[in-house]
């Protein structure tokens, strides 16, 4: 027969057994045995490192309070106090006082917790699954020089009890972490493949559009035009008084193809930047709308904006281009800010009016909302449609991810 003391034992890691069981995670499996696992080893401190399926960083789980180990995303083993075991360098690891250790304290290493959590005694034992090491399981006491290696024969009878079920858990995130990817990856490029063919359809009703107006208004003007000087042609002489109109409708005509071209092609965007692109932009809308609309506009990209790529940039400005359109033709409004600018990290665009905007669960009617979140969506920017706050109306918001090492240094105002 067992003797009474290892009887409780037995007992004891059967109940550890048993609540492990359900336990879907890391943390819920530490917090369900670390009262139990204290009644074999005390402690006022326990943590189980798992060491990530690329054998490079780890994770830290807790109990009964939290550090910056597990606080912090997947760090370098080569940073762990507990390096040697992980590598399997040690077989275990035991101290009377961690805070004086320097094996837990080399150059490099992340061993601030321990002072932070006055973790003097510990133990740290691995845990193996088929004889490869997949984490350690340490236990850390405020009081000096309480652990055994009595202790640390426990902590491995433990840990081979925690090994599997961690080894498990570690597997199902992995699989669940590959499937959020696959199927965030898949929606993307469905996403992608719907948002091109909407805005193909869009390219495509534009082309319409244009070939109409070429045809319905350029086409018969020049028809016109052709038929006056084809009777003039036979006329034996031709006064100014019958030029004048014919070289009037000249120019009407061709103001009305640079207008055509304006809005097919950005011109001013590629010879003047993107600033100056939406100021043309602006005045030229206010003063088409006989309006009275105040506007302005805020470079403050110091000239990251420029720097983007031809399509990138282009896509941009016809956002901002529809959303001035959206504000002075359908939301009426009395006041349009355009806000450009940069941090290292993004590039944020903002069109805010003070119009009626879009009331609460209702859609504006046409696809120009939809035609901006597609352009968006294409250049892996993102987009919102906001009602503002403060003042009314709303904001047209796009925030374009840009290197770290674009030129942010400075601001610019215009």
């Amino acid at each position: 027969m067992l003797n009474p003391i290892s009887s409780a034992l037995l007992g004891q890691y059967l109940t550890i057994s048993r609540l492990l069981a359900g336990q879907l995670d890391f943390h819920s499996v530490i917090r369900a045995v670390a009262t139990e696992v204290s009644h074999i080893i005390p402690h006022d401190h326990m943590d189980v490192c798992i060491i990530t399926l690329d054998g490079k960083y780890h994770t830290a789980h807790e109990s009964p309070f939290e550090t910056s180990w597990s606080q912090k995303p997947p760090a370098p083993i080569s940073n762990s106090p507990i390096r040697s075991l992980l590598y399997g360098e040690v077989e275990t690891m035991l101290t009377d006082n961690a805070c004086e250790d320097p094996r837990f304290h080399y150059e490099g290493s992340y061993s601030a917790p321990i002072f932070e959590g006055n973790l003097r005694a510990r133990l740290h034992v691995p845990l193996k699954v088929q004889g490869k090491i997949i984490g350690a399981l340490s236990c850390s006491s405020h009081k000096i020089g309480i652990y055994t290696s009595e202790d640390l024969e426990k902590a491995r009878s433990i840990g081979d009890l925690l090994a599997p079920y961690f080894y498990a858990l570690r597997a199902a995130e992995q699989a669940r972490a590959s499937a959020i990817v696959e199927a965030e990856a898949r929606a993307r490029e469905e996403g992608l493949r719907l948002g091109a063919l909407r805005l193909t359809e869009a390219l495509e009703t534009e082309r319409q559009r244009i070939g109409m107006d070429l045809h319905d208004q350029t086409l018969a003007d020049l028809t016109r035009l052709s038929r006056k000087l084809e009777k003039l042609a036979n006329a034996p002489t031709v006064s100014s008084e019958e030029l004048d109109p014919i070289i009037r409708s000249v120019q009407h005509c061709m103001h009305d193809v640079r207008q055509i071209i304006e809005e097919a092609r950005p011109t001013v965007l590629q010879l003047f930047g993107f600033a100056q692109a939406v100021e043309n932009h602006l005045e030229r809308s206010v003063r088409d709308s006989g309006l009275a609309v105040d506007w302005n506009i805020s470079d403050k990209t110091n000239g990251v904006i420029d720097a983007l790529p031809q399509n990138v940039a282009t896509a941009l400005f016809r956002i901002v281009q529809e959303a001035i359109n959206n504000s002075i033709r359908h939301a009426n409004a009395k006041r349009i800010a355009v806000e450009l600018c940069a941090t290292p990290a993004n590039l944020r665009i903002a069109v805010r009016d003070n119009g009626t905007g879009v009331p609460p669960g209702q859609k504006r009617q046409g696809s120009g909302i939809d035609n901006m979140r597609t352009r968006a969506r294409l250049i892996s920017a993102r987009f919102e449609v906001v009602r503002n706050k403060d003042c009314g109306g709303t904001s047209v918001e796009v925030s374009l991810p840009i290197s770290q090492t674009a030129p942010v240094s400075a601001t610019r105002s215009e």
